[in-house]
C-alpha cells in the first residue's frame, strides 16, 4: 500500500519542477519575442549575429558568437565581452552589413557594466555608449539608470543626428556622411544591447 504522505511530497514536487519549468521557459520566451514597433524593422533577431560583421568577409550570419568571441547573442540580448588580450585587439567594432542612406529613426536598450565603455556608430562617427555617471561623458544626466537598461534614440535628418538617452540630449546635432551602416564598439568591460530597431524614411 502507497505512503499518502510520500504521494503528496511526490505530488508538490512534480507541480514546483513543472512551475520552475513553466517561468524559466516563459523567460526565455520573452527574452526572444521582440516585436519591433509600427513602422521599424529589427537589426537584432535576438537569437544570433545575422546581418552582423567585422567585414564583408568575416561576416556572422547564422552564428551566435563573433569570429574572436568578443559579441555574441543568447535570449534576446547581444553583449560585448570584456576584451580577452588572448583573443583579439581591445578596440573592436561590429557592423550592420545593410547601409542606412536615408533618414532614420534607431532605437535601442543597454545596460552597461560599472565604468564599460562601448560606441554605437552611425554611419561610422560614433556615439559614446559607456556607463555614463562614471565612464563619461556625460556625467550630469539624471535619467540614467546604472546596471540598468536604459534607452537610446537616434533621429537622423538631413545627415545630422540628435540623439538621447531616456529622453536626455546627448548630441543634439552630431554631423553624418550621407550612408554607412550601424555598428557597435567593444571597449571595456561589459555592455548589453537588446531591442535594436530602425525605421528609415521612405
Amino acid at each position: 500500500m502507497s505512503d499518502p504522505l510520500l504521494l503528496m511530497k511526490a505530488s508538490s514536487l512534480c507541480v514546483i519542477a513543472a512551475s520552475l519549468l513553466a517561468l524559466v521557459t516563459s523567460s526565455a520566451v520573452r527574452a526572444d519575442d521582440f516585436t519591433p514597433e509600427q513602422g521599424f524593422i529589427s537589426l537584432f533577431n535576438g537569437k544570433d549575429l545575422t546581418g552582423w560583421g567585422y567585414t564583408a568577409e568575416d561576416r556572422f550570419d547564422g552564428k551566435t558568437e563573433a569570429s574572436d568571441g568578443r559579441y555574441s547573442a543568447k535570449d534576446g540580448i547581444l553583449t560585448v565581452h570584456p576584451h580577452d588580450p588572448a583573443k583579439g585587439p581591445r578596440l573592436r567594432q561590429m557592423w550592420t552589413t545593410q547601409l542606412f542612406p536615408r533618414d532614420f529613426i534607431l532605437k535601442l536598450e543597454f545596460r552597461a557594466a560599472v565604468n564599460a565603455d562601448s560606441g554605437i556608430f552611425l554611419r561610422k562617427p560614433q556615439l559614446q555608449c559607456r556607463d555614463y555617471l562614471v565612464a563619461g561623458p556625460y556625467k550630469t544626466l539624471k535619467n540614467y539608470k546604472a546596471q540598468d537598461w536604459n534607452t537610446i534614440e537616434v533621429t537622423v535628418k538631413d545627415n545630422v543626428a540628435h540623439c538621447v538617452c531616456n529622453g536626455e540630449v546627448l548630441e543634439d546635432a552630431l554631423k553624418l556622411p550621407a550612408t554607412g551602416p550601424i555598428g557597435l564598439e567593444g571597449d571595456r568591460g561589459q555592455m548589453e544591447y537588446r531591442h535594436i530597431q530602425i525605421m528609415e524614411a521612405p
